[in-house]
């Protein structure tokens, strides 16, 4: 069972052959319709709040609070572009950024060795669900949410329910709170690493492989594409990037707790299927997924400064779900209507 189809409905230069100006802009909508809310939100709040919205305060604050979770919707939506789901980006960070402080506090690891063998063990993880998805054939929802909830029970069972805490060296505080040019340097993490996975993606047959097996696995096969070994190396590289989110997460915390973490899952699941509905609807793409990312951290931080709850996070991230995973069913319904 494939947990997402693949499959792209931008306009193709045939379609756009012969129509008119107006008929064009209204065909590119619903391509770039996410990017235009999020040009309108942003209008929005600083028009309404134009004393702590458009401040370079407040962008910091963005930065530096959804960069990890712009590094989790970027790992999620590296399996689901072969058609499959991690669910360990909201459990395995758990782990992660408890391990990435208790490696150097409690075994006297140096920071750096700390950092390598964390990003080691996430890889080893992503290759774990590959190897249940893959070999064992596991739907990959339930083989990620049994990794996934393995990993969160080692966090409880590491921590005994305690906070993990430590003096840590300035090198590792380093990794999240220095500042270039005014910006978090997380920030310009995610925009490498963003580029990197577009090049991948869009340029690459590593793209193209992986685009081809989501939307049809046994089509791929017969084409001799490897997808078992594509596959495998989609949930490798969503199982780095997890913890790699996790280090900088260690590292701006500056404590470990298995309380903390979970609540990046559904953001993380939300910014990546948003990302499938825009730019290239039908199909999750890099670029898609920060303007979805993107969406959630404006939406909130405007809420939040009108004097929002502390509940309005969690139902603007939920709400906001059901509304992506909606709007991808209608995308993936209407490309097979076109087909047809």
């Amino acid at each position: 069972m494939q947990s997402l189809e693949s499959g792209a409905l931008e306009p193709t230069k045939a379609e756009l052959k012969g129509l008119g100006f107006g008929a064009r802009i209204m065909r590119f909508v619903p391509v770039y319709g996410l990017v235009i809310l999020m040009v309108l939100l942003i209008g929005l709040f600083t028009v309404l709040l134009p004393n702590t919205f458009p401040t370079m305060l407040n962008l910091r604050a963005i930065v530096s609070d959804k960069a990890i979770i712009a590094l989790l919707s970027l790992g999620a939506m590296i399996p689901m572009a072969a058609g499959r789901i991690d669910l360990t980006v909201g459990y395995g960070i758990v782990l992660w950024h408890i391990l990435a402080i208790s490696l150097q506090t409690m075994l006297g690891f140096p920071w750096p060795l700390a950092v390598v063998v964390v990003l080691l063990l996430g890889a080893f993880s992503g290759f774990l669900n590959g190897m249940l998805v893959e070999v064992a054939k596991i739907d990959s929802f339930i083989a990620t949410l049994g990794t996934g909830t393995v990993l969160y029970a080692l966090a409880l069972w590491h921590t005994g329910g305690r906070q993990m805490v430590g003096a840590l060296p300035e090198g590792f505080y380093d990794i999240s709170t220095t500042f270039i040019w005014g910006l978090p340097i997380t920030g310009y993490y995610l925009l490498i690493i963003t580029l990197v996975l577009w090049i991948l993606l869009e340029y690459t047959p590593i793209g193209r492989y992986l685009y081809a097996i989501g939307a049809n696995q046994r089509a791929a096969e017969l084409n001799g594409i490897p997808t078992r070994k594509y596959v495998i190396g989609a949930f490798v590289s969503s199982g780095t990037l997890t913890a790699l989110a996790g280090v900088i997460l260690a590292s701006k915390l500056r404590i470990g707790q298995a309380s903390v973490g979970l609540e990046f899952l559904l953001p993380a699941l939300v910014g990546a299927f948003l990302g499938s509905t825009t730019i290239k609807p039908g199909r999750v793409n890099v670029w898609g997924t920060i303007v979805g990312v993107t969406i959630l951290a404006v939406g909130i931080s405007g809420i939040q400064q009108f004097g929002g709850s502390f509940w309005v996070e969690p139902m603007f991230n939920g709400v906001t779900l059901l509304l992506a995973i909606g709007i991808a069913g209608y995308a993936q319904r209407r490309k097979g209507a076109v087909k047809r």
